[in-house]
């Protein structure tokens, strides 16, 4: 196996004890704070060649957030890795009784491409934290952020211990091959089921963050030019390529002509009447993504955008309507810039439109009426819940995050 050297290598520094001590760990995280610092520019420069990135929206959701987690973990590190006391009985009373969080040992991180940072380096922030050596696989679909990763970060990290490589499909299949102690995959239900079916055969834990379809409730009583700003903001920020984007929006047929020509108002207001031009929007990721969300505008009826430059990847903010359960925008999670409306009857009618359907990683309700709100939220599952906003709950460092089921 190409790579068994490699992956023995990281195993043996592992077993030497090098990653437990505080003192080890505090130093690697302070040294990817520096990483994300010195290599800003590059960071923001890579993807917007691969995405077609806002400087904005790379600064926030690719260094910001990260800095946040690694903040958060150096403030907390001594904390977390204390020992913790439990109560003992009557013949164990002289005894000393505690639980310690042991590192797992070598991890692998599998990142996916629209957030190529932020993913690779978030999950690495808690490895390093837990004392776990590791090895990281950034995406092959983002090739500058990639290159990036695989050039610059091993000079910040001690190479003994961490170590990242460039691979493809079927060079990761032969890495899937060795044994880790854990995996961490961030990416498609697909991929996901292969990763997990190779971790099976050395019986290794997994970690699978696999997105959804994430549903978005708004009721008659509600702030009309609130909704319309957030889900616009939320549905298109990176062209709709976020795992906890609101991926359709349930409402009643009165709400939606409301709806509708607020979304424009909000889609002028952030990205101009022309968004192809606006340095404010960005692009798909390759010309497979494009072919497949552009194919899916076939849905329903295009009421706000729907135009598309195959040569830049480019696909307008685009809202549907007459959009029917059945059509092929909702069979999949969309992740592109495409906002379809649903018309229900009621919240009752929405509660039992999301419960038919998998478990979503997030679940978004505007209303001005707090029961409605906890309605919903009582009433179904989700990895994640967010009333009267989107996406902001990730901006949170003291809330976790994960999905239920497929997520």
């Amino acid at each position: 196996n190409p790579y068994a050297g490699l992956v023995s290598r990281l195993r043996a520094a592992w077993l030497s004890g090098k990653t437990r001590p505080m003192g080890y760990r505090v130093a690697q995280l302070e040294a990817l704070g520096r990483f994300l610092d010195e290599k800003k520019q590059d960071i923001l420069e890579a993807t917007a060649l691969d995405l077609g990135k806002p400087p904005f929206e790379a600064e926030f959701s690719e260094v910001l957030l990260c800095k946040n987690e690694l903040h958060e973990t150096l403030n907390n590190l001594s904390h977390w890795m204390k020992d913790e006391q439990v109560e003992r009985n009557l013949v164990t009373r002289l005894d000393s009784a505690f639980i310690r969080k042991d590192p797992y040992g070598l991890v692998l991180i599998i990142a996916p491409w629209n957030y190529p940072v932020n993913l690779l380096l978030g999950p690495l922030i808690g490895a390093i934290a837990a004392g776990n050596c590791v090895l990281l696989k950034p995406s092959e679909m983002t090739k500058n952020t990639e290159r990036l990763m695989a050039e610059e970060l091993p000079g910040y990290l001690d190479k003994d211990c961490f170590a990242v490589v460039t691979a493809g499909v079927q060079e990761t299949t032969r890495l899937l091959e060795n044994k880790f102690d854990y995996i961490f995959f961030t990416g498609s239900p697909s991929v996901g089921r292969i990763v997990m079916g190779a971790a099976a055969k050395h019986l290794t834990p997994v970690t699978l963050e696999l997105g959804g379809k994430n549903p978005c409730y708004v009721s008659d009583a509600c702030d009309l030019r609130n909704v319309a700003r957030r889900v616009a903001w939320g549905r298109f920020f990176n062209a709709g390529q976020t795992c906890v984007a609101p991926d359709y929006v349930l409402c009643s047929l009165e709400m939606r002509d409301k709806l509708l020509p607020a979304l424009r108002e909000a889609i002028v207001e952030f990205y101009g009447s022309d968004p192809k031009e606006s340095p404010d929007f960005g692009r798909l990721v390759g010309d497979k993504q494009f072919q497949r969300v552009q194919a899916l505008l076939s849905s329903g009826t295009v009421a706000i955008g729907g135009q598309t430059d195959a040569e830049t990847r480019y696909i307008a903010p685009t809202v549907l309507v007459d959009v029917q359960p059945s059509d092929p925008v909702m069979q999949e999670e969309i992740f592109g810039p495409i906002l379809p409306i649903v018309t229900v009857a009621s919240v009752d009618d929405a509660i039992a439109f999301i419960n038919a359907r998998e478990r979503p990683l997030a679940l978004y309700v505007f209303s001005s009426d707090h029961k409605v709100v906890n309605r919903v939220l009582e009433r179904t599952s989700s990895g994640g819940f967010c009333a009267n906003d989107t996406i902001m709950h990730m901006t949170l460092t003291s809330l976790p995050f994960g999905g239920v089921g497929r997520c």
